[in-house]
């Protein structure tokens, strides 16, 4: 078997499945996109010294959330648990997006970023939970050791993108687990559907499995609205965004990322920033948005409070009311309104 370039390849140990237009048989790929840098680009960043130092520790402005067990009608409630970490509370539903309540982002538990503040939720004081999203299988993102505890109380189901669930069946075997190709539709329940959508980004858990599983957004339609969701992506010219408000018409919450984003020269491909994330939400057409990756675990260069800045400026300088962006922290509550 041979990859796009003609050279030899191994098998994919996550997914196997018929050649597509971001499949080549080995990877997933952006179509016409920047794949990410590899081992020689990442030494020349970490050896830059361009990194800012946070504070230590970082105090929380929010007391941890005690989350209602639902909410109903045209209510749609978001509550910050950290990174990219939310419970999103619809028609009934209590959906997780990327859950981590571990103390560091890491294949080690003694090594790598570590949680800057605590969990706007405590786990214990979850409501039950219907619905976890998976995004992608990064460390940040795909957490076995929070999908477990997930799976022990609440045993909710599980969609993510094609070739994850073969990580996520080595800590939790029985999980009720559903994948999806981008375009992808599942029906969950009380008028509930969850949509797959491209994004800019890839994955890897290790050195040897680079693309091997995909990457996704979601767009979540409830009764009280849809609901476009991504986890992580590079801005990519604003082209998924344009597809996602001409397939979707447009979004009463875009739940988009804006942090860890320097440096640019590194990150662009892969991270959006804040400018990109503001030009983002205007292309998709999102009335509200929650803003997250920023402030939980130090990734990148930036400075902690860098993000929410760049934001702020962003705002201003595409005339969006600045209560319509929220960069939202750990145990902070976002009632979205009613559009």
């Amino acid at each position: 078997m041979t990859d796009r370039s003609g050279s030899r390849k191994a098998s994919n140990r996550y997914y196997q499945g018929p050649i597509s237009d971001h499949f080549d048989g080995l990877r997933f790929f952006n179509p016409d996109g920047v794949e990410p840098g590899g081992l020689s680009d990442l030494l020349k960043w970490k050896l830059s010294g361009g990194r800012a130092r946070w504070p230590n520790p970082v105090v929380s402005l929010f007391p941890p959330a005690r989350p209602d067990k639902h909410v109903f009608g045209d209510a749609l409630r978001v509550t910050m648990i950290g990174h990219a970490s939310m419970l999103i509370q619809a028609a009934g539903l209590n959906i997780l997006t990327d859950p981590v309540w571990s103390e560091r982002v890491s294949p080690f538990t003694f090594i790598g970023p570590k949680r800057a503040v605590p969990p706007g939720i405590r786990f214990e004081d979850l409501p039950p939970i219907d619905l976890v999203l998976v995004s992608h299988n990064h460390y940040d993102h795909l957490d076995l050791a929070t999908l477990t505890r997930l799976h022990e109380r609440h045993a909710p189901k599980m969609l993510t993108p094609l070739g994850n669930d073969a990580i996520i069946r080595r800590g939790v075997p029985d999980a009720r687990i559903a994948t999806m190709d981008w375009g992808d539709r599942i029906a969950v329940t009380n008028g509930v559907t969850v949509d797959a959508e491209p994004c800019h980004h890839w994955s890897a858990r290790g050195a040897g499995d680079r693309r091997m599983a995909l990457w996704a957004a979601f767009v979540i339609t409830t009764p009280a609205g849809k609901i476009y969701h991504i986890g992580d992506t590079g801005f990519h010219g604003g082209l998924n965004y344009e597809a996602a408000r001409q397939k979707h018409g447009g979004f009463r919450l875009g739940i988009l990322p804006f942090g860890a984003y320097e440096p640019r020269w590194f990150m662009k491909g892969q991270h959006q920033n804040p400018e990109e994330a503001v030009q983002g939400m205007k292309l998709c057409n999102a009335a509200h948005v929650a803003g997250h990756h920023f402030a939980t675990f130090q990734l990148t260069d930036e400075a902690i409070d860098a993000p929410v800045k760049a934001l702020d400026a962003a705002l201003r300088q595409e005339g969006v009311e600045a209560d319509r962006f929220r960069p939202l922290r750990a145990g902070e509550v976002f009632d979205v309104p009613v559009v």
